[in-house]
């Protein structure tokens, strides 16, 4: 089962590294620490947050990913 937006787990969910919020990226489903620029998968509607699960992005990727999370809901950049 998918995470979604509204999943109250999201609330408490905090990055493993910066105990930070993370939002949550759909359609890929993957939890994202802006701050650190890191990608956590979720993986049958479980995030793996281990610090060995997280992946570093690129600046450019960053940079579309901040566009999506600053977009207002159902209207992607």
């Amino acid at each position: 089962m998918p995470l979604s937006a509204d999943d109250p787990l999201l609330a408490i969910l905090a990055c493993p590294l910066d105990k930070g919020p993370l939002v949550l990226l759909q359609p890929e489903q993957a939890l994202y620490n802006p701050r650190l620029r890191r990608r956590y998968p979720v993986v049958e509607g479980i995030p793996q947050l281990l610090p060995s699960s997280g992946e570093q992005v690129d600046d450019e990727e960053h940079a579309q990913l901040l566009k999506r999370v600053d977009a207002p809901e159902g209207h992607p950049s």
